[in-house]
């Protein structure tokens, strides 16, 4: 056998190997992103752990003490569709997003709003629900400003920590004060108070206070601001994850089954008798 048949030979030996290489490489390669998707876990163990923070009316309890609220019936639909149980994971705003990514719970479906600063540490999904944020201010302290006027260093705003809220009033209003608390409830009861000119929440927070403090609370301009979609946020390097929200998601948008929940908990009044203040 001359040494060009031989060269010959080989190679169509190791073309034949590699065929035969290449099916059991991209199977595996398949299995190994499968076994490393959280789906796989949830499905695994029969539970999905979603995280999320207590602010009306996205998650909040009844007088029951029972969690209720637009999130809920989103973790829940998701759960019976995937055929699991599910933990609801309440954590502070602040700590969410460490809490995702140390493992604490699979997913995070807790009103986020998509950020680049967010999405350098987690993953998010299709949008899932779109809002605005108002201005909540004290009336007396605050008659007759224009928004300029906000943007002031004798002006105070308070604000949930770590919430959206902060970031956009940093921005607006990069001359006024800002007060941090740990809840929403605690940021409007200091505007409430005179201690805070205003505040900024996402609808329809401001609107449901000032209707129920109108003597000394409202909304000073017809405007929303950096209205963004809301979107489930998930560990980083899933696309098995990112594949099923993104598709859970478009499903239950085209049936409506997300806009009847959200405008149940957003635009109606009936579930407010059975929600403690």
């Amino acid at each position: 056998m001359t040494f060009t048949r031989r060269l010959a030979t080989f190679a169509m030996a190791s073309a034949a190997a590699l065929a035969m290489t290449l099916p059991a490489t991209a199977q595996q390669t398949r299995q190994g992103l499968s076994s490393d998707s959280v789906i796989e876990t949830i499905k695994e163990n029969g539970v999905i752990k979603i995280g999320l923070s207590i602010f009306r009316p996205w998650s909040m309890r009844n007088l029951d003490g029972d969690l209720v609220g637009f999130e809920l019936d989103v973790g829940r639909e998701l759960a019976k569709d995937m055929g699991v149980e599910v933990e609801f994971v309440p954590t502070s705003w602040d700590g969410i997003i460490p809490a995702l990514v140390s493992g604490k719970f699979d997913v995070i479906i807790s009103g986020m709003s998509i950020t680049p600063q967010r999405n350098l540490t987690v993953a998010f999904s299709d949008p899932y629900a779109y809002s605005g944020m108002t201005i909540l201010a004290n009336r007396a302290m605050t008659e007759g400003f224009t928004l300029e006027d906000y943007n002031s260093p004798d002006v105070t705003f308070a604000a949930r920590r770590g919430a959206t809220p902060v970031a956009v009033i940093q921005s607006m209003f990069p001359e006024a004060q800002l007060l941090m608390f740990d809840e929403d409830g605690a940021s409007t009861q200091e505007v409430l108070n005179g201690n805070a000119h205003a505040t900024m929440a996402s609808e329809p927070t401001p609107s449901e206070e000032a209707r129920r403090y109108s003597d000394t609370l409202y909304v000073p301009f017809d405007e929303t601001f950096q209205a963004g979609g809301e979107a489930f946020a998930f560990r980083k390097g899933d696309p098995d994850a990112e594949n099923y929200f993104n598709n859970w998601i478009g499903v239950k948008t085209r049936t409506g089954w997300l806009k009847e929940r959200h405008d149940y908990w957003f635009r109606g009044d009936d579930w407010k008798d059975d929600v403690a203040e």
